[in-house]
């Protein structure tokens, strides 16, 4: 995959949002450099459990792979001297600090960018580079309660519940990696660098797409409908026999289809049917029909039955099914990586297909300080002995 070959990133970022992005741009090519501390690196390290045989957090494998570590510490004036070095010779910085932590590092935009003008530089922060919470903490759960993702999700009348995957940081982290995209395009046009200030807030608030537009249409605040939907019926969760599968009649064309499968092809011609807007007003009727009528069969039977139909219908895997789906390995969205101290170890794949290529070669995340030899005297010029100096002094280990 080389779709960012020839780029080279200095990810200073921690946690998820930051290194997600950096994961999706090392998987298409990009040569990522982790900058971390040489006391203990990224905290993620120690992220658990559960932890590998070896005591190696599997969530820093997950969000780590591809990159080189480089440990550099950028308190001391001597690191950052090393870091300007570094800049010469990239094309993005990276970061997700909190604001004003990279100014006082002397890292920030505008004291990198006379080092190399053609410099990218994205600022992933919870509520963005200014504003009245500019400087407030925050991880995931907050920015999922913030930016209206928890007043969705669940049953209504329970309490708020959080989506089952960190959307508030992998939002930010896929955003931001599409902003260096189109940053590194006009940079091709005008040679011109560019400053990124994202906002993880800004980006969950972007998600709410129709949701907002729709209250700014109908005045209605919404709130969580568990797997239903707020325009479309039947379109949610159904329980069968022996588990639970989703439908979505989506267009009219699926209704009559849907009614044949259920065996209830007379529904078709009520009026309180006919259409979606008949349906949604008589939401509460339809509803048990259908329920009293989808936990007579098993999930199998009934998708086999949907779709020899043509009626959108899923089952609801569980994380073991996923990872073991037919479609899902032929798409290889499970790999394989060989791991120097773990030996072969499953990842997960990219989804991101081109020109026919499906698999996706992974080097492992990367022991703390495993590639600063190899960068600072392979790519920046350094003499061996200049870095023996620099790990002596611990600015680089």
């Amino acid at each position: 995959m080389t779709l960012f070959q020839g780029v080279r990133v200095l990810d200073l970022t921690r946690m998820l949002a930051g290194p997600y992005g950096t994961l999706l741009m090392a998987d298409l090519g990009a040569e990522v450099l982790k900058i971390e501390e040489p006391d203990g690196g990224d905290p993620m390290r120690t992220m658990g459990p559960p932890f590998l045989p070896n005591g190696a957090s599997a969530y820093f494998l997950s969000i780590n792979r591809n990159k080189k570590s480089v440990a550099l510490d950028l308190t001391k004036p001597a690191g950052r001297e090393v870091f300007y070095d570094l800049v010469k010779v990239s094309d993005v910085v990276w970061d997700n600090f909190r604001p004003g932590i990279m100014a006082k590092l002397g890292c920030d935009a505008a004291r990198l960018r006379p080092f190399n003008p053609r410099l990218i530089c994205c600022s992933i922060s919870a509520y963005g580079q200014d504003g009245p919470y500019r400087d407030w903490p925050a991880f995931d759960l907050a920015l999922q309660a913030m930016g209206g993702a928890m007043s969705l999700t669940g049953e209504e009348g329970r309490a708020p519940a959080r989506m089952g995957l960190p959307m508030g940081d992998l939002a930010g982290g896929m955003l931001g990696a599409f902003a260096v995209a189109g940053a590194l395009y006009r940079r091709e046009r005008t040679g011109e660098g560019a400053s990124i200030d994202l906002s993880l807030l800004d980006s969950q608030v972007s998600l709410l797409t129709y949701v907002a537009q729709y209250f700014w249409t109908d005045g209605k605040v919404p709130g969580p409908m568990g797997s239903g939907h707020a325009s479309v019926v039947p379109y949610q969760a159904l329980q069968t026999r022996d588990g639970y599968l989703v439908v979505a009649v989506f267009a009219e064309k699926f209704w009559g289809a849907f009614c044949r499968a259920l065996g209830r092809a007379e529904w078709e011609c009520d009026l309180r049917f006919a259409t979606n807007g008949d349906r949604l007003v008589h939401k509460s009727e339809l509803i048990p029909l259908i329920e009293a009528i989808s936990c007579t069969r098993t999930t199998a039977e009934w998708l086999s039955a949907l779709h020899r139909e043509g009626v959108p219908a899923a089952p609801i895997n569980r994380v073991d099914q996923v990872l073991s789906d037919p479609q899902v390995l032929h798409r290889k969205m499970v790999v394989e990586m060989a791991h120097p101290r773990q030996g072969p170890l499953p990842t997960l794949g990219t989804p991101i297909k081109m020109d026919g290529a499906l698999g996706l070669d992974v080097r492992p995340a990367p022991a703390l300080g495993e590639h600063t030899e190899e960068v600072l005297v392979g790519l920046v010029g350094y003499a061996k002995e200049h870095v023996s100096v620099l790990r002596a002094s611990k600015v680089v280990a």
